[in-house]
């Protein structure tokens, strides 16, 4: 009696132990199980990391209405000039102490380490570095993803613009009616560009061509943030933008916001529009 109940418990053990033991075939299910998760999950992971990377982007300009603010309550009011030959870079870098700070989020890479002529950014592409040969106008080295509205600038009355615009035009200071529709510092594959109602978008979402101001709504038009970028405006507030909606802000005073959209192409069609 006693030997069957030790023969009961030893086939208990090996019951338990062949129990615990998986397969190969068992092994190799839940590995599928694990790759088949990871795919579904991966989308959802990496548009987490794009909406993370986006309110990143948000809170840099933030950041930015302050170096703005305290450069125009030194300054009367009035935004930089631009006749000095200075570009915003140099003209607020007394105004913020990190370089990085002129990057998207999404656009942290230079295109360029140095020599690229002119090293345009894209869309998940930062503009710079600036070689050497751009000393002359405090660019050497420089880099970033945010462009300004060129059209912002308190240029002195007589100034003869160099391209032939109408500077009568630009916006010169933050008391301004409407300027929470007035662009002032957004995504960009540029230092800045210059809008105008009758601009094209461009034909792909990550070309930019330059125009006779230089770079015009393409260098905004780009689809860093999902159908979207993100601006900050002359009243301080920073928000997305639909790529649509870019033709609808007041990027000058003589800007046409009712003008007829352009011809809108494939890549643009199916994003919301603006009336």
């Amino acid at each position: 009696m006693g030997k069957r109940r030790r023969k009961v418990t030893v086939l208990r053990k090996e019951s338990i132990g062949q129990a615990t033991a998986f397969t190969l075939v068992e092994l190799l299910v839940v590995i599928a199980i694990i790759a088949l998760l990871m795919a579904i999950l991966m989308p959802a992971m990496q548009s987490v990391g794009r909406q993370a990377r986006a309110a990143a982007c948000l809170s840099r300009l933030n950041q930015w209405a302050k170096v703005f603010k305290m450069y125009t309550m030194n300054n009367d009011g009035y935004f930089q000039s631009g006749e000095t030959g200075k570009i915003w870079t140099e003209t607020l870098e007394p105004y913020y102490v990190n370089p990085d700070l002129r990057l998207c989020p999404m656009a942290a890479k230079p295109a360029s380490k140095a020599g690229r002529k002119p090293p345009r950014g894209g869309k998940f592409l930062a503009w710079g570095l600036f070689d050497a040969s751009y000393a002359a106008m405090g660019l050497e080295s420089t880099y970033g993803s945010y462009g300004m509205n060129g059209h912002v600038s308190n240029s002195a009355p007589g100034t003869v613009d160099p391209w032939g615009r109408d500077l009568k035009n630009n916006w010169r200071s933050t008391d301004v009616r409407g300027a929470y529709n007035i662009p002032l510092f957004l995504d960009c594959v540029w230092l800045g560009g210059l809008p105008e109602s009758n601009d094209a978008p461009p034909e792909s979402d990550d070309v930019c061509e330059f125009g006779p101001f230089g770079v015009n709504m393409q260098g905004f038009c780009i689809n860093r943030h999902n159908g979207f970028i993100n601006g900050l405006f002359v009243d301080s507030s920073a928000r997305k933008i639909g790529l649509k909606e870019l033709w609808k802000l007041k990027w000058h005073k003589a800007f046409d916001t009712h003008a007829d959209p352009p011809v809108w192409p494939d890549w643009l069609k199916d994003f919301r529009d603006y009336d």
